[in-house]
């Protein structure tokens, strides 16, 4: 149901890939508020994905641009504010990729190329989008900028890898960039720590299911997902929201606040049986 919450607000949404993109269903939901947006991915993902039937659905400019590099970053900004007639109030940093998850590799045997990428398509990305859109003035005064993280960059999480190292870093990018572009411009940046969501990239994480099914059991209000994220974001998007920045923000069911639930204990007692070796020891992950 709309409220009009975004009505008149003009906005950028990076890393709608298809309809099970949290940016997707960012997209949909600022749109349905009263929002213009431009929508852009890498080139790669718009040829590959589904982006271009989202931007005919919602009559937005789609925009490529490689989020890794500044020049693409610039180049997309200044075409957004061509498209929708000046600057923008919000934007949405949706972007993560670890070509050692994708390869399987464990977190004890990285290949060190491939953590760069991780690093900086999933994090360093982000304060290039940052800085660009403050040197070009890009962002209205009290305008939001969101980014998506997940819990894994306080806790070890079994089988999120690198990923886990990249998500810390764009919390800490969070903050920092939050307070120069809160005290200077009166830009609030702050992050998102979702649900364990069944994404597209969110599904080559070892041990998604189960991880889905944990969160689940141990959440007093169930996972967080795509949708519900959404709505989040249209909140955080909104001038209810003026002044929190700097934030990390959970949005995962109550999961971060758990210690151990009913659900997850009588899950838990089933025993370890398909987990111990010839010998009966535990096998640990």
């Amino acid at each position: 149901m709309a409220n009009n919450l975004l009505k008149g607000k003009k906005g950028i949404i990076f890393g709608a890939l298809n309809d099970m993109s949290i940016a997707w269903k960012v997209a949909e939901r600022v749109v349905e508020e009263g929002a213009t947006i431009t929508l852009t991915n890498t080139p790669l993902a718009v040829r590959m994905g589904a982006t271009t039937d989202l931007a005919e659905k919602l009559n937005a400019k789609l925009i490529p641009a490689d989020a890794t590099k500044v020049e693409d970053i610039e180049n997309l900004f200044a075409q957004s504010m061509e498209v929708l007639g000046g600057k923008v109030d919000f934007v949405l940093h949706s972007i993560g990729m670890s070509p050692n998850v994708r390869k399987k590799r464990s977190y004890d045997d990285l290949d060190y190329s491939m953590l760069n990428t991780t690093i900086d398509v999933s994090a360093i990305s982000f304060h290039k989008m940052l800085q660009v859109a403050k040197k070009m003035d890009a962002i209205n005064e009290w305008g939001s900028v969101l980014t998506l993280t997940y819990m894994a960059a306080q806790r070890t999480m079994f089988g999120y890898n690198d990923m886990a190292d990249a998500k810390a870093m764009l919390e800490s990018i969070t903050r920092s960039f939050g307070y120069i572009y809160g005290r200077e411009k009166n830009v609030r940046v702050n992050s998102i720590s979702q649900s364990p969501t069944m994404t597209t990239a969110g599904s080559g994480v070892k041990g998604i299911d189960k991880l889905l099914d944990f969160a689940e059991r141990m959440s007093p209000l169930g996972n967080a997902d795509a949708d519900d994220c959404a709505n989040y974001c249209v909140v955080m998007f909104s001038d209810l929201t003026r002044k929190v920045t700097m934030q990390n923000l959970y949005h995962d069911g109550g999961f971060s606040s758990m210690g151990m639930s009913l659900r997850a204990m009588m899950q838990y007692e089933k025993g370890f049986d398909e987990f111990k070796d010839e010998e009966g020891r535990i096998v640990y992950g």
